[in-house]
């Protein structure tokens, strides 16, 4: 239990900054909706470009002049920054004692590595699971500010739990790479590394229907956003295989952690 106060304890501040970065993120991009909706030209604006150039820009097939639309183009970028977050967090959070030369701090204690990793990964979750209510809450209240037709906040509560599970798949995966690599101070940048590829892979397949089988590699493309704007719900085809994938990276992080040798 220390060891997860203390966590919470030393992110706090970041997890407060990025807090207030998500909320800024949602009402600068809803600030724009004004300018979208604003006139008709825009949308034949937009169903003039190419569709290449509507997927890079997360267009997709989405009319963009509606709040629902719009919303679902702005989640693109909303995810991705918490994606980051996540990954992040999960591979600094195992690999900060031997990074930041306080291993001995957990050595001392009368813990197994099992709790220790346990500890870290309870506290990542807490921190994950904030940020993703701050950014819930904010998309509905300033959605709601701008939005003159029907209401969306189911809609907007579906995205955001199909996010969470995106933010597991990459907490996990930061935690898994954290802990298997030797060298710490290089964590984190491989694991943003992945996340990167991961992210140009979904753009790839945005771009031609041949290469869909390359949508498994990423997460950003697990959930449909069409489906999520049309009214669908969560496919459990796609949570279950997602959760599971979750558990298995989570069982390599205590695997790898309970093997390596700890550096002083």
């Amino acid at each position: 239990m220390n060891i997860f106060l203390r966590e919470l304890k030393a992110n706090r501040k970041a997890l407060i900054i990025w807090s207030v970065c998500m909320f800024l993120l949602v009402l600068s991009g809803m600030s724009k909706y004004t300018a979208y909706s604003s006139s008709g030209q825009n949308n034949a604006l937009f169903n003039s470009m190419p569709h290449s150039l509507k997927a890079l820009l997360g267009f997709g097939s989405f009319d963009v002049t509606t709040m629902s639309g719009y919303f679902a183009m702005l989640f693109l970028y909303i995810e991705l920054t918490v994606a980051i977050h996540a990954v992040l967090l999960g591979a600094g959070i195992v690999a900060k004692e031997e990074r930041d030369k306080t291993t001995e701090f957990l050595i001392v204690k009368p813990l197994s590595r099992t709790a220790v990793i346990t500890a870290k990964l309870f506290a990542a979750l807490v921190e994950v699971f904030v940020l993703n209510i701050v950014t819930l809450v904010s998309s509905i209240f300033m959605v709601d500010a701008y939005n003159k037709g029907a209401d969306i906040s189911g809609e907007i509560v579906r995205f955001m739990v199909s996010m969470f599970i995106v933010q597991l798949i990459f907490l996990s995966l930061g935690a898994a790479l954290a802990a298997f690599i030797k060298n710490p101070k290089a964590s984190g940048s491989l694991s943003a590394g992945v996340l990167l590829a991961s992210f140009v892979v979904s753009k790839i397949t945005d771009l031609t229907d041949r290469l869909n089988m390359l949508n498994l590699l990423s997460p950003f493309k697990y959930f449909s956003y069409k489906d999520l704007v049309e009214g669908g719900g969560l496919s459990a085809g796609i949570i279950i295989p997602a959760i599971l994938l979750v558990a298995v990276l989570s069982a390599l992080t205590y695997f790898f952690y309970r093997k390596r040798d700890l550096n002083v």
